[in-house]
């Protein structure tokens, strides 16, 4: 219980990653501030497991690419923590369309939506509960990205998903250097291909399954992604902060995605 007193934040955590992710950090010992757009049923069943875990929990609906939703969302967790404040937030959050497509035939909304729910968005939420962290002089930050993000490669097919991940890369290392004196660190998660019911999958459910397009052999599951966010919101993991860190089997979407169109 090395996070009990600490309040988390996680966006789109009623399924998939984030659901993963919260769990893990219930079982840290944080409150858990769970949030939603389309999933009810599933974020407040979700909050009802967490409750038995010896922890407080909530559910809260709120789409990230709109503003107005994002302060709400912000105002609303921090009034429901009981220990100060949202001391965690996890960014999970963010919309994502499958089918590729070269830029030209996106159209304006799914452009603004994809720019607003990955980078805008994410941005708000930070800007939001940065003067809580400030004030306590802790936090801990976690945005989401894609396997090489960090290198700011063309990823045809995916240029305005990858265009908004690629910027919060810069905004992730310069808000790290911007707020290591008030003791929050920042970093950027990089999942591998982890789909369906994988992402709320163990590692010991997946560990013998084989999974050809993985140099690791094996599939990546939600828990893979979860021990990586809660090691570095421990609070022995101060001294990093700033990192692009991929968690991805050695699996690389972007040659992938390359070469399955050539």
């Amino acid at each position: 219980m090395e996070l009990k007193g600490r309040t988390a934040l996680v966006t789109g955590s009623a399924k998939g990653l984030g659901k993963m992710t919260a769990l893990a950090l219930a079982n840290m010992g944080c409150d858990i501030v769970l949030n939603y757009v389309n999933s009810a049923e599933e974020a407040h069943s979700l909050a009802a497991v967490i409750s038995q875990l010896g922890v407080r929990a909530t559910a809260i609906r709120a789409d990230i690419a709109h503003q107005g939703e994002v302060k709400q969302l912000a105002e609303q967790a921090e009034k429901w923590s009981s220990t100060g404040g949202i001391d965690i937030l996890i960014n999970n959050a963010g919309p994502f369309i499958r089918e590729r497509r070269v830029f030209a035939d996106y159209d304006e909304e799914e452009i603004v939506g994809l720019l607003h729910g990955n980078l805008l968005g994410v941005m708000l939420l930070d800007h939001m509960l940065l003067g809580g962290m400030r004030a306590r002089q802790w936090g801990r930050i976690i945005h989401f990205g894609f396997g090489h993000a960090g290198e700011g490669r063309a990823w045809p097919h995916r240029a305005v998903y990858a265009a908004a991940k690629t910027g919060l890369v810069s905004f992730t290392k310069t808000l790290a250097v911007e707020e290591a004196s008030s003791g929050i660190t920042v970093h950027m998660i990089c999942p591998g291909d982890i789909r369906g019911i994988n992402k709320e999958r163990t590692i010991a459910e997946v560990l013998h399954e084989r999974d050809e397009e993985s140099p690791l052999g094996r599939p990546g599951s939600g828990e893979d992604i979860a021990r990586v966010i809660t090691f570095l919101c421990l609070p022995q993991s101060d001294y990093l902060t700033g990192n692009i860190v991929d968690v991805n089997g050695g699996f690389d979407p972007i040659k992938t995605s390359i070469i399955s169109q050539s």
